[in-house]
């Protein structure tokens, strides 16, 4: 189950949007002690227009107020600027500066969202935290397994990898076991002012919409990764320029040039020539993959086993085999080919609907051309 049973006092993760509204409101349905809280990240800060609307904004902070106040709960807004900055923006600053395209929403669920609300939670005298992600929790065999969740097209187990396994059991997922429909229906019949929120796709402390602006103003102008540099076909011949390799990822088309008959696709970024290399789609097919960063939330495969891992959100679980587990890395080859692997992308290993764990892509095995 995905909620405990019995009465618990427990702290109800409310960022303003519709399935964090009716987690919290399914909590207090189930007779449990509530108390909301909101966490006041990068997009606080100031009061400029364009931070009001993003997923953490200011907005979020008076709806979470609004719903809070409609279940009869108290309701804290949490300072985590100071974490946000170094576990979230810092990290994502440095990957785009190597060349390698980055997972915020991971980086935040890891560390700044759970770890710091049960932290502030035991203050607050809660028992555990909840939130509105589409997991589930199977609670049954006695060491808690995080599911994947009932709606899959809404499932986001794919961002919670790096929860430490020692926390599963104080975890609440309410919405888990629901269709995104379900939820929306939930929170019209209890009159949530959050009901018919439109969903919020951009990164929270991106309120421009590019990140590229906040790469700008972190980075040093000099910066390699904000250097003009080549963009070179496989061969190594050199087919244009671009102004800084920190505007491309792994697998991308656009932005590269045109006058060819074939689209080109952005197959590797090289940090230490800045060098861009792109060619045909199929050349983005790769054999294998190396991922680094482990956490574990199950125990980790034997070399041999056959698993299914997600190499980005929204793809699809691929079969593969474990050739190498070592304490920091595990080699994976793919029963198929896989097109744009992108290294600094979360790689996520499941049995099933249950996850295993996950890590951050390394590298490629297999050379692309």
């Amino acid at each position: 189950m995905s909620i405990r049973a019995g009465r618990l006092r427990i702290l109800a993760a409310m960022s303003g949007g519709v399935d964090s509204s009716v987690a919290a409101a399914m909590l207090v349905e189930a007779g449990h002690e509530v108390v909301g809280a909101t966490m006041k990240t990068f997009c606080y800060s100031g009061e400029a227009a364009e931070s009001r609307k993003t997923c953490c904004g200011l907005e979020g902070i008076r709806d979470a107020r609004l719903v809070a106040d409609r279940l009869g709960i108290p309701h804290y807004v949490f300072d985590v600027e100071e974490e946000f900055t170094r576990d979230v923006i810092d990290d994502f600053v440095a990957e785009y500066g190597r060349g390698r395209t980055p997972n915020p929403c991971v980086r935040c669920n890891s560390n700044t969202k759970f770890r710091d609300l049960l932290r502030r939670g035991r203050a607050l005298g809660c028992d555990g935290v909840a939130s509105g992600h589409y997991v589930r929790l199977d609670r049954a065999a006695g060491r808690p397994r995080l599911l994947r969740g009932a709606d899959r097209s809404k499932d986001q187990s794919y961002f919670l990898w790096g929860l430490p396994a020692g926390l599963l059991g104080l975890l609440h997922f309410p919405v888990g076991d629901l269709t995104k429909p379900e939820v929306r229906e939930r929170a019209r019949k209890q009159g949530l002012a959050t009901a018919d929120k439109p969903e919020s796709q951009e990164i929270c402390f991106v309120p421009t919409g590019d990140y590229r602006d906040l790469l700008a103003r972190k980075l040093l102008p000099t910066h390699p990764a904000l250097s003009p540099g080549a963009i070179v076909d496989p061969r190594g011949r050199v087919l244009g320029r671009h102004n800084g390799y920190s505007g491309f990822t792994v697998g991308q088309r656009k932005g590269i040039g045109g006058g060819r008959p074939e689209r080109y696709h952005v197959l590797e970024i090289r940090p230490e020539t800045r060098e861009v290399v792109v060619g045909p789609r199929h050349l983005l097919a790769v054999g294998g993959v190396v991922v680094a960063g482990l956490n574990w939330l199950a125990t980790p495969p034997e070399p041999g086993r056959t698993l299914h891992v997600q190499i980005r959100y929204r793809a699809p679980a691929l079969a593969c085999t474990v050739e190498a587990l070592r304490e920091d890395a595990v080699e994976l080859s793919f029963r198929e080919p896989a097109r744009a692997v992108t290294p600094g992308q979360s790689s996520v290993f499941f049995d099933g609907d249950r996850v295993l764990g996950g890590g951050r892509i390394r590298r490629v095995v297999g050379a692309r051309y």
